[in-house]
């Protein structure tokens, strides 16, 4: 079928998979490599770009769907029974895959699973109140490698802002000290450039967890390949372009408003009056990024982890374990007490 024959090796008939480390195909079978554009489509990037999947690029790939959360993810039709990504529970094959927008862009994985184990024991590690469940190599064998689908925004901005500026000066004439202040207005203006300021687009993905393992080095994106996806998943958007917008402008005016902030120098304090921002180019692209997820429960409650697979950064909230807290609480407070005291014994006998 068209479907194996991309991810076939010649060699074995093994599946090729992507290793993140040599940045090519990998049988795991053989461990034969292969470069990429031998499993590559010979269409025209050009052509390909913002528009829908080709035939033999979908053929043997399907979207499996969790009937918990809804979470919709694009993986190869053998996929046998996995759990979901974004909670945890089962997901279910839901129907061949249609035609999405294809992605432009792809950072390929360069960090692989190993890589995303470390990181998470490193992120355990001092914290003295966590959970003993969590540092159990078990829970650490949840971890998937899943491309999340972002828009990345190309602006240009022109922005003004003034703010009110404040000297003071003071000195003393014989037995009077004199404090003489002086006020101005400040304003700046200019234009600003930004490139690939990325918003995920999916519903599954917390905007704040995906926006704190930034940055991504774009410099490493190459045009976007399906053999890119052999052993990972891929999160399919379910946020338009448009429904980001609101979200780019805002990241977009906070950072010109701190350049120009940054521009307003010899005051002894400045208070912003007004900023302004007017968008002249608003121009977005498709791609995905790579990303290791951890999903794990904790007394019903659900916890993700989320790594950058290019550059190893890795965030997440922890669980507190109460008990051991307040046990410290009061070992402390006993300590304190006969600390305490001891101190009011020996004034008694000062």
């Amino acid at each position: 079928m068209s479907d194996v024959q991309q991810f076939k090796c010649p060699s074995c008939g093994g599946i090729v998979e992507f290793d993140s480390k040599s940045q090519k195909m990998k049988c795991p079978y053989c461990d034969t490599e292969f470069e990429i554009e031998q499993f590559s489509g010979s269409a025209d990037q050009d052509d390909q770009k913002k528009q829908g999947w080709k035939k033999e690029e979908t053929a043997g790939m399907n979207v499996y769907v969790c009937e918990s959360c809804g979470g919709e993810i694009i993986a190869d039709e053998k996929l046998g029974a996995s759990d979901c990504p974004f909670c945890g529970n089962k997901i279910v094959f839901k129907e061949n895959f249609q035609g999405d927008l294809r992605p432009e862009f792809v950072i390929p994985f360069q960090l692989d699973k190993k890589d995303a184990k470390q990181a998470y024991l490193s992120h355990l590690k001092g914290k003295a109140f966590l959970p003993k469940v969590f540092r159990e190599e078990n829970h650490i064998d949840e971890i998937k490698g899943i491309y999340v689908p972002f828009w990345l925004y190309d602006v240009d901005v022109n922005a003004e802002a003034s703010y009110s500026g404040q000297k003071t000066r003071s000195w003393i004439a014989g037995d009077t000290q004199y404090v003489e202040q002086s006020h101005y207005k400040v304003t700046r203006r200019g234009n600003m450039s930004f490139t690939h300021i990325p918003a995920d687009g999916s519903k599954n993905m917390a905007d704040e967890l995906m926006e704190s393992i930034e940055p991504y080095d774009f410099k490493q994106a190459v045009p976007f390949e399906t053999a890119y996806l052999a052993g990972y998943l891929a999160d399919r958007y379910d946020v338009g372009p448009q429904e980001c917008e609101e979200r780019i402008k805002e990241r977009a005016s906070r950072c010109t408003q701190e350049n120009l902030r940054n521009t307003v120098k010899g005051y002894d304090s400045v208070s912003a009056m007004n900023h302004f921002c007017n968008f002249r180019k608003f121009e977005h692209h498709y791609a995905l990024y790579p990303v290791w997820i951890l999903n794990t429960t904790w007394k019903n409650k659900n916890y993700i982890f989320a790594m950058n697979g290019q550059t190893g950064k890795l965030v997440g909230d922890l669980p507190a374990d109460f008990s051991a807290f307040w046990k410290f609480v009061g070992v402390g407070s006993v300590l304190s007490g006969i600390v305490i005291y001891a101190l009011l014994w020996l004034f008694t006998l000062i």
